[in-house]
């Protein structure tokens, strides 16, 4: 989980019961980045099975951030991606050899906005 606290932002370990019979989970960890950093951050959903990041990844989205998903193809298990951009929160479905490229592409975008504003 992402805790902000002043100017720190702090992670930790989500010791509460399991979301989505999973913990560490991709809910929360969205939900809390989601509230720590708003507008700038970048989820990425990868390969997994359930729908464990569908939720969190619409707070990402409501608070302003940005999701990528894996393309169908070239993930293992297209449950956790698929259901994130079946929900209509991925920005870009890519696959898994193109994600680092648009993480960097989109990092250094939002960093040249951040100087100029």
């Amino acid at each position: 989980m992402v805790q902000r606290v002043g100017s720190f932002v702090h992670l930790q370990l989500n010791r509460e019961a399991p979301e989505n019979s999973c913990r560490p989970a991709a809910d929360p960890l969205f939900r809390s980045a989601a509230k720590a950093w708003g507008p700038a951050v970048l989820g990425v959903v990868l390969t997994g099975m359930g729908q464990d990041g569908m939720l969190g990844a619409g707070a990402l989205v409501a608070a302003g951030g940005t999701v990528l998903a894996q393309d169908e193809a070239t993930s293992v298990v297209w449950g956790m991606p698929g259901a994130v951009v079946r929900a209509g929160h991925a920005a870009a479905v890519l696959p898994l050899g193109a994600i680092a490229t648009e993480i960097l592409r989109r990092t250094l975008a939002l960093r040249r906005t951040a100087a100029t504003a």
